[in-house]
């Protein structure tokens, strides 16, 4: 059986407001809901979503199309980089270029990316480990620590060359008993399910 990997899709941006606590945008909300219409979403069994906002709201569209229950795992944040507060677009893409290019190493008091996918994959290993594997899950989180367990289950270094394409919204899909890597980054709503 197989897992899947989903990324919050577009949220609402607001400078004044933590990130943690951004929703989805109108346009990130009904991505969430086409997703749900699809045929794969509903034989999820399990939902495993980070604390974050965005995250739960896409977990929560997601989990109408079945009996999926959702489970909250804080742990499964993104990235942290709170040490710098809100970046515009153009230097947030600059750090989290630098961030990817330099694992071992800080961006202005950020998380490291070595921890941080430390971190990803063995909570979803955790859960993994107690998870019934003829039951197909999904995690939904975040686009930075989602290509740090990507870049791991294939055996290669840190790299944003593993990113997903913007907007956020994305799967990729691995397998249970192998974790390897099945389906590149597709957009949620597009992906057709398992072969």
């Amino acid at each position: 059986m197989y897992a899947l990997y989903i990324t919050h899709p577009q949220v609402r941006i607001d400078p004044n407001v933590p990130v943690p606590q951004w929703g989805l945008s109108e346009l990130g909300a009904e991505r969430a809901r086409l997703a749900a219409s699809r045929p794969w979403a509903g034989k999820l069994g399990l939902i495993v979503s980070s604390g974050e906002r965005k995250a739960i709201e896409t977990a929560e569209a997601l989990a109408t199309a079945g009996n999926a229950s959702i489970e909250i795992i804080e742990a499964t944040h993104e990235n942290d980089r709170s040490a710098t507060g809100f970046l515009a677009p153009p230097e947030f893409e600059k750090a989290a270029d630098w961030f990817f290019a330099n694992p071992h190493e800080s961006f202005k008091g950020w998380e490291r990316a070595i921890d941080a996918q430390t971190r990803i994959v063995s909570n979803v290993e955790a859960v993994l480990a107690r998870h019934d594997p003829k039951v197909p899950i999904a995690f939904v989180g975040h686009g930075g620590v989602g290509t740090l367990l990507k870049c791991h289950l294939q055996g290669k270094p840190i790299a944003r060359q593993g990113d997903q394409p913007p907007g956020g919204g994305n799967l990729f899909c691995f397998d249970l008993a192998k974790r390897a890597v099945s389906c590149d980054w597709t957009p949620m709503e597009d992906w057709m399910g398992w072969a």
